[in-house]
C-alpha cells in the first residue's frame, strides 16, 4: 500500500489546514508519483479513506 503523509499547518482565518501527501502507483509504468492535496484538518480521515 501507498504511505501516506500528513502536515499540519497553521491556522489561517479559524481553520487549520493540512497538507495529504500520497504516493500513487501508475498502473501503466509502475512508477509512483505524489499527489498533494490541502485540506481542513477535520476532514483529514475522510479524505485518506478514498
Amino acid at each position: 500500500m501507498a504511505k501516506k503523509v500528513v502536515a499540519t499547518l497553521k491556522k489561517e482565518g479559524g481553520v487549520s489546514y493540512a497538507k495529504v501527501i500520497r504516493a500513487v502507483k501508475s498502473e501503466k509504468t509502475g512508477a509512483y508519483t505524489f499527489r498533494e492535496e490541502m485540506v481542513p484538518s477535520t476532514l483529514v480521515q475522510d479524505t485518506l479513506k478514498k
